[in-house]
């Protein structure tokens, strides 16, 4: 079992660059993961007095999306 899991990446090895999205309540920072990794996707920074984190994360995973669709 240990050779298998040594082959599943984690999800530090998949991260990009945080990217920085502007939306009507502020920007938000975003940890990116690999295109095809949508679901990981999440906001690292963001006004708190303005949303929540889940909010702030749907932001993110709609950058993420608009990434895999151009």
């Amino acid at each position: 079992m240990a050779t298998l899991s040594a082959c599943i990446p984690s999800p530090e090895q998949l991260e990009t660059s945080p990217v920085k999205v502007q939306t009507p309540k502020g920007v938000v920072t975003c940890q990116l993961y690999r295109q095809d990794r949508v679901t990981w996707d999440r906001a690292i920074d963001f006004p708190a007095t303005k949303m929540s984190v889940p909010e702030a994360d749907n932001y993110c995973r709609q950058e993420g999306l608009r990434r895999l669709n151009r």
